[in-house]
């Protein structure tokens, strides 16, 4: 009680109780009591079976840091009083020497960051109570189990003596008596371990284990709010954009015990299931178990339902089978919890002697095929509305959805088989350790990390990798969540696989598997396979159909893409795409055929050799162009003239010159005096986009020759005029752009007389500098459109090269410099200001100017939301974001009409 500390003249409200039917709080008061205390009040309101406790306020743990880490005058006393209540609602006191209250003390923050913060259960047990709890349940081999499990989990949580000391002490003593399970122990049994225990605490620590069960309380309270700043709660924070200044609860609870027989159990279950989506009861429970042995994965859990027992082929009784009226109960609560948040729940029960015990409800972590399937069916089921759906499935989990999975036709060599614990496929390197996994990835190596269990300090290295495979736990364990919440495959449970992380070697189906060999794992079916298995695309039908085109409906926004062959335009095309919006013209250039021609135009001498260059070049762009008019027959097309500078065609190294000079038929040296007259100091700001078009408008006249041709060809052969429009890139001075759009024009025109045809074109530019942004006005008196390319304005509004400073961006971001790196979510501040600038201006002078963006802020959701506020009529992202895209659009509108209703 040292860390209760006098900081505040008065005293707010900081502890609020739930239990008994009744609840100071309701799931309203999320952002104060946290996901997990709102949940139990609310709970507590619905008369569910709520073990009672009290939960002590996010504002305290906000005070706690703000006051080095000290607890706030007041606390104590609001602390005492709630405790006591909860003794008196169960008839047993905190200390009581004949009928001890225990509690369990869990952290509870607004956005749930399953297994990234600590947990304490069984406080309140010491010498003394542990013989009354041995009394009064008649099983001494209860208590002492009960016992050794809050020492090991206190030790370790609240001490900081380290997890393995206590398992190599169990582990010894096990070896030594002739015990192969923790449950062949008998109480004598745990009565020694608990001595060994609590001799390597004083050992590791100078101070023998506390038995002031008050000196517990706060000591766990303590830790609670502590491991707030925890490294992997700060990495789970930083992953999924959870701010840090949020805090976390902690709520304090009467223990109920899922371990005292045969007719006491635990468990963790889901209203639907969170890897398919399906209606259907789904989850594991163990009988005579504490929770956290069902998800650390350390004894192979139950099926709740018979039917999910008879697929598994599993011969341990599932729970409707062994405590049929536990589960009549458990089923009737889950539709009535889904029914009350309208959404799939995630809850964990205990059994105690045969009565059922609700200790959490919350919204389940889902597959992004699950939560397509949920939002779809919920509203089919009347429980939510179109609009509802779409604002229940996060933009980025579409993503997921969009990679390859295994080819069916594929040759597979199966070595194991364990739990399909997160669908999606991966193929990738095997590494045993997180901090490996990270290293590899940061190299541009895919892995797989390969364990026998993960535990959330793995969680950066299941970030970095391409799947997770465990050979222990099952479909709730902290593997299986993580991975799902992260969109990462995983199969988990593999009992068939050895590991030895001393040799680095996975040992399966007879076959050795040393770190670095390739497999690939299966999170759909739960299948391991030797070696690289050929993936295939997804079909995206069905349920995800239906969620597009209730998002087609809401949002405002234009989605278009950034392709730049037919390929892309296909795809782009069926992911819902409503035109091009970058096609970036020099990525064509880079073809084997095309190289020698670019090279030959720019050693050319003069102009009369670049255009005899030009010459060869110009069929190849304009067959490349028509057919993307073709594709997109009937959407626009925005076909940006050649941006990078002339050097990067040319060739860098000695041998590769004198390749290259072989190939063109010229000298070697001369070769090296054009590269060396190319080459720049910063090319990014250098001769490039319109500048170099200034200096050789033959390329210009020749790109926008292949341009009008292509259309006027693939007007011919569709039937339907093709939608042009011409991008002309890093503009900085209206008369760059007026020099540049006549010229354009006048092939145009002269396209249109030699083919007697009319051509439907656009001419607009890259606004991409901070002097284009306030130059807008005068800009847009001859821009038909604009699209911001943010990449560059980010660049150089920052003044940082983007290839470069991902070296150092990371610190500014973890050390709160920056929140985001800028060039994965835009700078709303500052480029995002450019931009609003950049439109307003635009607009004044031209109304009728058409605006977008593209580039990868296009397809960030966050970035997509600004854009929707700053007034663009469409992004542009690359085809795979497409369907992100348009679901981000889709919420951006629906908040927009939120905010303007509640204005």
């Amino acid at each position: 009680m040292s860390q209760v500390q006098a900081v505040e003249a008065t005293t707010p409200k900081w502890v609020y109780k739930f239990g008994a039917g009744v609840a100071d709080g309701s799931a309203a008061l999320r952002n104060l009591l946290g996901g997990k205390g709102a949940n139990l009040a609310e709970m507590s309101n619905l008369g569910l079976p709520v073990p009672p406790g009290f939960t002590i306020t996010t504002e305290v743990c906000t005070a706690y840091y703000e006051n080095g880490r000290q607890l706030p005058e007041g606390l104590d006393a609001q602390v005492r009083e709630a405790l006591a209540e909860v003794g008196e609602a169960v008839g047993a006191g905190f200390g009581d020497a004949d009928n001890p209250l225990l509690v369990s003390v869990r952290s509870g923050g607004r956005a749930s960051m399953p297994g990234m913060m600590d947990t304490v259960l069984n406080l309140g047990l010491n010498d003394e109570t542990v013989e009354a709890v041995a009394r009064r349940s008649g099983d001494r081999r209860f208590a002492y189990d009960s016992y050794r499990r809050f020492i090991q989990m206190y030790g370790d949580v609240v001490l900081g003596v380290e997890h393995h000391i206590f398992e190599d002490v169990l582990e010894n003593y096990k070896n030594l008596n002739g015990h192969d399970f923790d449950t062949g122990l008998a109480a004598e049994d745990w009565a020694e371990v608990i001595e060994q225990y609590k001799a390597s605490v004083e050992e590791e620590l100078g101070s023998p284990f506390p038995q002031d069960i008050h000196e517990q309380l706060w000591g766990a309270i303590g830790a609670v709010f502590g491991s707030w700043q925890n490294q992997r709660a700060i990495t789970y924070r930083r992953l999924h954009m959870i701010p840090d200044d949020w805090g976390t609860a902690v709520n304090v609870q009467a223990m109920v015990f899922g371990n005292m027989g045969e007719t006491s159990a635990t468990g963790v279950a889901f209203t639907r299931n969170p890897s398919t989506g399906e209606k259907r009861l789904y989850g594991e429970f163990l009988i005579n178990a504490q929770g956290e042995d069902v998800v650390a994965g350390l004894r192979t859990p139950q099926s709740l339902t018979e039917a999910a027992r008879h697929e598994a082929g599993d011969e341990s009784p599932s729970l409707e089978a062994s405590m049929p009226e536990v589960f009549t109960e458990l089923r009737a609560i889950y539709e009535k919890l889904e029914a009350r948040y309208r959404d799939m729940q995630d809850i964990e029960f205990t059994v105690q002697e045969g009565k059922l015990w609700m200790l959490q409800t919350r919204s389940g972590k889902r597959t992004a095929a699950a939560a397509l399937r949920i939002a779809v069916d919920m509203v089919e089921e009347g429980l939510i509305s179109q609009e509802e759906a779409v604002r229940r499935v996060e933009p980025g989990q579409l993503d997921n959805l969009l990679h390859p999975m295994l080819d069916p036709d594929a040759d597979k060599e199966i070595i194991g088989r364990g739990l399909p614990a997160s669908p999606g496929a991966a193929s990738g390197e095997i590494v045993f350790n997180s901090d490996e996994a990270e290293k590899l990835t940061a190299q541009g190596r895919k892995v797989i990390l390969v364990r026998v269990e993960t535990s959330p300090e793995d969680i950066h290295g299941m970030h970095a990798a391409e799947g997770i495979l465990t050979t222990r736990g099952g479909m709730t364990s902290h593997a299986a969540v993580v991975a799902r919440g992260m969109g990462r495959p995983c199969v988990s449970g593999a009992g068939g696989l050895r590991i030895d992380y001393e040799t680095e070697v996975m040992v399966a189906s007879g076959l050795t598997f040393a770190k670095g060999d390739i497999v690939t794992i299966d999170g759909a079916s739960g299948e391991v396979l030797r070696g690289e298995v050929p993936m295939r695309q997804p079909e995206l039908t069905g349920d995800f159909a239906k969620l597009m085109a209730w998002a087609d409906t809401a949002r405002t926004l234009g989605i278009r893409a950034n392709a730049d062959t037919p390929r892309d335009a296909r795809q782009s095309r069926e992911f819902g795409a409503e035109g091009i919006g970058l096609c970036r013209t020099e990525h064509m250039f880079f073809e084997t055929e095309r190289i020698v021609a670019v090279r030959e135009m720019i050693l050319a001498d003069d102009e009369a050799g670049r255009r005899a260059a030009l010459d060869k070049i110009l069929p190849m762009q304009r067959s490349d162009f028509a057919e993307l008019f073709e594709i997109m027959s009937g959407l626009p097309v925005t076909i940006r003239l050649l941006d990078p500078p002339l050097h990067e065609f040319l060739p860098q190294g000695r041998e590769e010159i004198a390749e290259v000079a072989e190939a063109l038929g010229t000298d070697v040296d001369r070769l090296k005096d054009r590269v060396a007259q190319l080459k720049e100091f910063n090319p990014m700001l250098g001769h490039r986009g319109c500048r170099l078009a200034i200096t050789y408008p033959e390329i210009t006249e020749m790109q926008a020759r292949a341009i009008f041709e292509a259309a006027a060809e693939a007007g011919e052969k569709t039937g339907a005029q093709a939608i042009v429009e011409v991008m002309i890139p890093l503009v900085a001075v209206k008369a760059e752009f007026d020099l540049l759009r006549a010229r354009i024009d006048t092939v145009a025109e002269a396209v249109q007389a030699e083919k007697g045809v009319g051509l439907d074109y656009q001419v607009g530019t890259m606004i991409e500098l901070p002097r284009a942004c306030l130059r807008a006005a005068e800009i847009a008196e001859g821009a038909e459109f604009f699209s911001f390319g943010t990449n560059d304005l980010t660049q150089t509004a920052f003044g940082l090269s983007r290839d470069d400073s991902a070296s150092f961006l990371s610190d500014y971001t973890t050390k709160g410099v920056l929140e985001v790196d800028p060039f994965v979510t835009i700078d709303q501040e500052g480029v995002g200001e450019l931009v609003e600038i950049g439109i307003a201006r635009g607009r004044e002078a031209r109304p009728d100017i058409k605006l977008g963006i593209c580039g990868e802020h296009a397809g960030d959701p966050d970035s997509i939301d600004f854009c929707a506020r700053a007034g663009l009529d469409y992004v542009s992202c690359s085809p795979f974001r497409v369907p992100v895209a348009r679901l981000a659009a889709a919420q951006a509108a629906l908040r927009a009409r939120e905010s303007g209703e509640t204005s």
